[in-house]
């Protein structure tokens, strides 16, 4: 602070040393021109630097900060110093905020901030995506006003937030959303959306897996029951009458037999995710073995036909592939009407192995398709346990086939047929 006054008072105190020479030497009037011509001169130089600092603080850049000399030097040197240490704390604070916006832009859930009047201060592109907003335009404008939603809007105005509201936006009636709202900081609101689409479709498997399982295990076992207490309550059964009824509790207990087998079968696929036991697979004699046992399980009501295109094998799990294989054809035997053809065949698709099965049956509509793989599935229920089916087979094989890197495709038209091939990656095929 001393050496600031001293440096700012120098020039005023040398002129007065001269002043008071001037006026000893001639007199007062040389010397109080003298005052007046040095106070004009540091007046006139400050108000210069004055405004050169006005003019190059209505639009500040370090590259152009005024240069002076003296106290105003250092005065701008301090100046300098304070603008580019502002300027890289903006820089550091918009590399935060950047890398921030980038974080919450990654994050699986939307998330907007509203203010105390519900106007978005803040939101991350995934938040816009699910409510149908444009970041850029609707920037503080109220939520209410662009999701028109009576229990949305209901939900904002309640105070009980520890439930979240699930609901679908009217843009995207498909989407289902889980939004949660949380109070913080002062009128702050953190308004989070999460996509449960999926997880509602999976329970809602799970709540279809649960019922079909208990509808296909208490059919048969209604039939069992219902024979046993006929067998207790009758005397005077004869023994045609009651190698009947043993014969049909049979065929329920075998039915719920396969049943129980195939979700056995369905559970090991699932929580394995690559087949034990690979090997080299001999795919003719495979092939040849299972369109035997089609023709015997056609007993002569369809026309089947095998073609070789392609002289290669796979590597796989000799089980897991042979049921796969077994099971397409077996199903195309029991969906196709007698007199209708079926063709087996083994081909390549440039470098891709594929197992097709053909057949002129009663054809699958397009809307029934993306769902025949989904476990209990059936177009036609009646005709599906009338056939032997348990509904999990194609459920089997597509699992099969991703144990395999492999991918089935199903082509179908009602009335036409339809078309099931299994696809093996290149890496699958051996010579």
């Amino acid at each position: 602070m001393l050496d600031f006054w001293l440096r700012a008072s120098s020039p005023v105190l040398s002129a007065s040393v001269i002043a008071l020479l001037l006026w000893a030497i001639f007199s007062p009037l040389p010397a109080l021109l003298f005052m007046l011509v040095v106070l004009l001169i540091l007046m006139t130089r400050h108000a210069r630097q004055l405004y050169k600092l006005t003019l190059w603080l209505a639009k500040p850049d370090l590259q152009t900060i005024p240069e002076a000399n003296g106290i105003w030097d250092d005065a701008f040197s301090s100046l300098y110093k304070m603008v580019k240490r502002h300027q890289q704390t903006k820089l550091d604070l918009a590399a935060e905020l950047q890398h921030i916006e980038l974080a919450t832009s990654a994050l699986p859930d939307g998330v907007a901030i509203l203010n105390i009047g519900n106007r978005i201060e803040w939101c991350n592109p995934l938040y816009a995506a699910h409510f149908g907003l444009n970041i850029e335009r609707d920037i503080m404008q109220d939520i209410t006003y662009l999701v028109r939603q009576p229990d949305f809007i209901e939900y904002l105005q309640t105070a009980n937030f520890s439930e979240p509201l699930v609901m679908s936006p009217v843009r995207q009636t498909e989407l289902r959303l889980s939004v949660k709202l949380i109070d913080y900081g002062d009128n702050k609101r953190l308004l989070i959306s999460r996509d449960i689409t999926q997880l509602e479709r999976i329970e809602a498997m799970r709540r279809d897996f649960v019922a079909n399982v208990s509808h296909e295990l208490r059919t048969p076992l209604t039939v069992v029951h219902g024979y046993v207490e006929n067998l207790q309550d009758m005397e005077d059964l004869d023994h045609t009458q009651i190698s009947r009824a043993l014969f049909l509790m049979s065929e329920q207990t075998q039915r719920m037999d396969n049943l129980v087998a195939d979700l056995l079968t369905l559970s090991r696929l699932e929580n394995d995710h690559s087949p034990a036991g690979e090997e080299l697979l001999n795919i003719r004699s495979m092939l040849d073995e299972i369109y035997r046992e089609g023709q015997s399980l056609s007993n002569g009501k369809h026309a089947i036909t095998l073609e070789f295109n392609v002289n290669k094998n796979v590597v796989g799990n000799y089980d897991e592939v042979r049921s796969a294989f077994s099971n397409l054809l077996s199903n195309a035997i029991r969906y196709t009407p007698a007199g209708g053809a079926i063709a087996v065949r083994w081909s390549e698709r440039g470098e891709q192995l594929i197992y097709t099965v053909q057949d002129s049956g009663i054809g699958i509509a397009a809307q029934h398709i993306p769902r025949l793989t989904e476990r209990f599935y059936r177009v036609d229920r009646s005709r599906s346990r009338e056939t032997g089916g348990t509904g999990l087979g194609l459920a089997i094989v597509k699992h099969i086939a991703m144990r395999h890197q492999a991918k089935l495709e199903i082509s179908s038209l009602e009335n036409q047929g339809s078309t099931f091939a299994i696809v093996f990656p290149p890496r699958r095929g051996k010579a």
